[in-house]
């Protein structure tokens, strides 16, 4: 069993990826027509355009890849900055709990008395409020 095998146009010649060639768009050459009679300038100059696009899209890749890992370290701070304010809103609720279960613990000591202590404390500052809204 034989088999064939044809060997690929390499992927540099763009002349022989290409095939044939257009026409002359009728633009003048730098090179001049003689010595370009097969089309090879017209390759040129695609090749040309799309190095110039693949450096545009090189260009918006790296800028997306920037702002990608921009956005990732971000992500990372502000996971850092959610932990420690969790574990502050916890010390924090762990203190007031406490400063609370104490101070009910002092009102049953107490009896009644500290509850004329808070009426006493709301008229004191409702008596300031209400001064300091009449002199504005």
């Amino acid at each position: 069993m034989t088999q064939r095998v044809r060997a690929a146009p390499s992927l540099r010649d763009r002349s022989a990826l290409l095939g044939v060639t257009p026409p002359a768009s009728g633009r003048s050459s730098p090179l001049g027509s003689d010595r370009n009679p097969s089309g090879y300038r017209y390759a040129d100059d695609l090749e040309g355009q799309n190095d110039e696009q693949l450096e545009g899209l090189s260009a918006k890749v790296q800028m997306l890849k920037n702002i990608t890992v921009g956005i990732g370290n971000e992500v990372k701070e502000s996971t850092i900055q959610l932990s420690h304010m969790n574990d502050a809103f916890a010390e924090t609720s762990g203190i007031l709990s406490g400063t609370f279960r104490r101070m009910n613990n002092m009102a049953e000591r107490q009896g009644c008395r500290w509850l004329w202590y808070i009426i006493f404390l709301i008229v004191v500052f409702w008596f300031f409020i209400v001064v300091w809204w009449f002199r504005r």
